[in-house]
């Protein structure tokens, strides 16, 4: 999938990341490492309220939520009927704010750091959902920042009610088996580490609209295309980028992130494309319409759906 403008040069983007973070200035070779690690403590010394709150809040709530269902005490609830226990739901504005912003942020910058720094179990759609999914779970501390080195432009508070891995459900966050939530699903292998595109869609997420004027931040655009030999694809909504690129303007909101997945005997390439662009794609099967019957429409988390 393939148009003029569409294909960002990563390189030339983590490039001019680090240009704007220095006021303008070019800088290179030892200033430039220096730099970047004066840049790690300073966003980092930023977040420390956030992080010196978390440990006492989140860790607490995790932790008794796995006591619960160790002793099989956890509320077995599943409101919505879709195979996600409450217990898992953000059921807060403010957590769910949270997930929003750290999976479009982490997703997002996959696109812009050059090929050779994307983390290698990034090959296809859905490994980029479950890497943006899984860190935007996480606690951000310094820890993190190193492991990631993505440095977002403004302090953004994390997730309170668990953090990744100690979640109620370990590492386990995506449904893999169809079916309402029960007390032993989290034994008998319906939930686990890894889902495809297929899973993602239909045990993870629900339909919002086949309208992508509808998409919020964190939502996913989910195609089938039958020619492929992996027919689902998706693609992340970013909405308002947090770092626009040459060009762009500061108030650009309809970003989305995907990664191809392998292209013949390529192993394929992270794409960031405008909104616009692909709402005027030379295919029309890649075009996010409601007339396209390739397109499947918008979808957003379970987790994001709240208790009745």
């Amino acid at each position: 999938m393939r148009t003029a403008g569409m294909k960002l040069s990563a390189c030339r983007s983590r490039r001019d990341l680090e240009v704007r973070r220095q006021g303008g200035k070019r800088v290179t070779g030892t200033v430039r490492m220096g730099l970047l690690g004066i840049l790690t403590v300073l966003c980092a010394a930023a977040l420390l309220p956030t992080a010196a709150i978390e440990p006492h809040l989140a860790g607490a709530s995790q932790g008794r939520a796995v006591e619960q269902i160790q002793r099989g005490e956890s509320d077995a609830s599943d409101s919505a009927g879709d195979g996600t226990p409450d217990f898992l739901r953000l059921d807060t504005v403010e957590d769910q704010e949270a997930f929003r912003r750290w999976f479009v942020v982490v997703a997002e910058y996959q696109a812009l750091r050059p090929p050779k720094e994307l983390p290698a179990e990034i090959n296809d759609c859905a490994a980029l959902i479950r890497y943006a999914y899984r860190n935007a779970l996480h606690r951000h501390d310094d820890a993190w920042f190193q492991e990631t080195q993505i440095l977002p432009m403004e302090a953004l508070a994390s997730v309170q009610k668990y953090s990744y891995p100690h979640t109620p459900l370990g590492a386990t966050l995506f449904r893999a088996k169809p079916g309402v939530y029960k007390p032993q699903d989290t034994l008998n292998g319906a939930f686990a580490e890894f889902a495809d595109a297929k899973t993602l869609k239909n045990l993870n997420t629900y339909l919002v609209s086949r309208n992508v004027r509808l998409a919020r931040p964190g939502d996913l655009l989910f195609y089938y295309q039958l020619e492929q030999f992996s027919p689902f694809h998706s693609m992340i909504f970013v909405g308002r980028s947090q770092w626009p690129v040459e060009g762009e303007s500061a108030q650009v909101d309809d970003v989305l992130v995907y990664h191809t997945g392998p292209v013949g005997r390529k192993p394929g390439e992270m794409r960031r494309v405008r909104m616009e662009e692909l709402l005027q794609h030379p295919s029309p099967k890649w075009r996010p319409v409601e007339g396209n019957s390739n397109f499947l429409g918008v979808y957003r988390w379970n987790i994001l759906k709240e208790a009745n």
